[in-house]
């Protein structure tokens, strides 16, 4: 199977729609199989300001980058592809438009959180239950901490404090019980297989054994990938290097991603107006965002049916303001 039959961007319709709204750069930094950057390159030339627009692809795969160039061959003249971690975006967004498209406005900017299908499927890359194949879980192969490094060396309490906090998990502490005593017993955890095994021991409900395996892989995926410290600094460092009226599109996929854009979104979109009880008229600072999204925009019924991994994706934007407190162009 290749990476594009794996591959299922979802919501392409509606984020295209957010953001493609006139020539400059966009940047996508969550290239994976291309599908999102594909759509966005086809809206530029429908548009015909293709000429005078330049889309930069990022991710931490080598072998995404590969089957995207792949996918994009057609556009190869205004794109341009970096490996490289989506926490550094504003960094290649501003080098590669300087020398690329001088004077060229950031527009638009697409984050697809999570894992890709592809990796999902991909037993060796070790992040899913369902085959077994190496403890691993790394986004970027090349990186220095594995799953199983985590689930070999760190000690009860913290593993627990993993479980509980990146995946929800209320039994955390009985399954990280569980893990030391099968490295003490048996050795190291080293299959993807070992883990799934060691948490149905200790979920016995067959109803809830999934769930809590999702749950347990996703703490762990996190951890490894340092998923939250990434999102925080992309969110900041990507917001900021907008041109008035770019936006910022964040697609996540569990209610915790979720929450950290909300918030931060929410944080950006928001009047400074000082200490509370202080009787203002105007605010101290007014924002420099606003939310185009409110609420997230979750994927339509067609799609849902189409391709069922959409069903927990949420859609949010937010657009930079012309000048602090004066108005923007409306959706769409």
């Amino acid at each position: 199977m290749t990476y594009e039959q794996y591959h299922h961007p979802v919501m392409v319709s509606e984020t295209v729609g957010f953001l493609v709204r006139g020539a400059g750069i966009y940047a996508d930094g969550t290239l994976g199989g291309g599908g999102h950057s594909f759509a966005m390159l086809m809206a530029m030339r429908n548009a015909g300001i293709e000429d005078d627009s330049l889309l930069i692809g990022i991710d931490q795969d080598r072998h995404a980058i590969c089957e995207a160039e792949k996918k994009l061959e057609g556009f190869a003249r205004n794109t341009r592809l970096v490996q490289g971690n989506f926490r550094d975006i504003a960094a290649i967004v501003g080098d590669i438009g300087k020398r690329e498209l001088p004077g060229g406005k950031v527009r638009g900017m697409l984050l697809d959180l999570g894992v890709s299908s592809f990796q999902i499927d991909t037993p060796e890359r070790g992040f899913s239950y369902l085959r077994s194949g190496p403890l691993d879980m790394r986004m970027n192969p090349e990186g220095a901490v594995t799953a199983a490094d985590i689930v070999n060396s760190y000690d009860e309490q913290l593993l627990s404090d993993i479980i509980y906090r990146y995946g929800e998990e209320k039994k955390s502490r009985r399954i990280a019980a569980a893990l030391c005593s099968w490295r003490k017993e048996r050795g190291r955890i080293s299959s993807t297989g070992e883990l799934a095994s060691i948490v149905r021991q200790v979920v016995r409900d067959p109803g809830q054994q999934i769930k809590s395996l999702s749950r347990v892989f996703q703490a762990l995926r996190i951890v490894v990938n340092d998923e939250f410290g990434v999102l925080e600094e992309v969110l900041k460092s990507g917001s900021e290097c907008l041109d008035p009226q770019g936006r910022l599109a964040v697609i996540s996929y569990h209610s915790l991603e979720d929450r950290a854009v909300k918030q931060c979104f929410r944080r950006l979109a928001a009047d400074d107006w000082g200490p509370k009880g202080v009787g203002l008229r105007e605010p101290l600072k007014a924002a420099g965002f606003r939310l185009v999204t409110p609420k997230p925009v979750v994927a339509g019924d067609n799609e849902l049916a189409r391709n069922p991994r959409s069903r927990s994706a949420r859609l949010r934007v937010i657009e930079k303001k012309e000048c602090p407190g004066g108005k923007s162009e409306d959706a769409h």
